[in-house]
């Protein structure tokens, strides 16, 4: 996992300062005046203490996502190939070498495959038994971190609105002070206002597209579990039929 993460990390890194070096190059000016630019300009208006924890927020949320991408691509391994060596295996009724490749075999599958086959001499009701605690206990694996995903898309937004109601109550300072409602007296906290509040929708809006396509991968995985679960038990009786009896 650390050596997958470094890599990403190199990548990413390399393609940066590429993007960096060829905008240098190429169309400096565009950089400086255009979207960058005019983001950065947006990110001051918006108030520094109010954008800067809707940043934190994306930049957590998206560190968590990139992980739970890693981990579960990682977790998704071909089960059939998996069950059809199994089978080979109690086939010839080498329970060892069975044993041998699903702990050989990476991820949750081959796990839960795995101690199933551990008490396969136990009887069919224990491995029954151990392939759904274990089960249970690689599905919660797979959904750790998900919770701190959605804590972050639901804080992104209140972070916006909190610095909303600040806006707001800037330019009711500032009238208050001035005495006067002019345009440009409430221009600057309406201004904080809605910045924060585009900002906050924004960062909320990316994490919430991460946060789906991560359910959808895990209730593949999930399903690929349960579909294999029942195609080992089924190996396990048959099993049990040809050589127990």
């Amino acid at each position: 996992m650390k050596k997958v993460l470094t890599k990403v990390f190199l990548g990413v890194c390399a393609l940066g300062t590429s993007a960096v070096a060829f905008a240098q190059d190429a169309s400096a000016p565009v950089v400086e005046t255009g979207f960058h630019q005019a983001l950065k300009i947006k990110f001051i208006e918006g108030s520094a203490d109010f954008m800067s924890s809707i940043a934190i927020a994306l930049i957590l949320g998206l560190a968590f996502a990139l992980e739970r991408i890693i981990y579960l691509n990682l977790a998704d391994t071909n089960a059939s190939k998996l069950l059809k060596g199994i089978e080979a295996a109690l086939e010839k009724g080498d329970v060892e070498a069975a044993k041998n490749i699903a702990r050989d075999t990476r991820g949750p599958i081959a796990s839960i495959a795995y101690q199933g086959l551990l008490r396969i001499d136990q009887g069919i009701d224990v491995v029954e038994k151990s392939i759904v605690s274990y089960g249970g206990v690689q599905g919660g694996l797979l959904e750790k971190n998900l919770s701190w995903i959605t804590l972050f898309i639901a804080m992104s937004p209140s972070l916006g609105f909190l610095g909303t109601v600040v806006g707001m109550i800037m330019a009711f300072d500032k009238i208050e002070q001035v005495g006067d409602i002019s345009p440009t007296v409430v221009a600057g906290g309406m201004k904080v206002a809605l910045i924060t509040t585009v900002g906050g929708l924004v960062v909320a809006l990316i994490l919430q597209v991460f946060y789906n396509y991560l359910l959808s991968k895990l209730e593949a995985i999930l399903n690929k579990m349960e579909d294999a679960s029942i195609s080992l038990l089924d190996l396990v009786i048959k099993y049990d039929v040809k050589y127990k009896k």
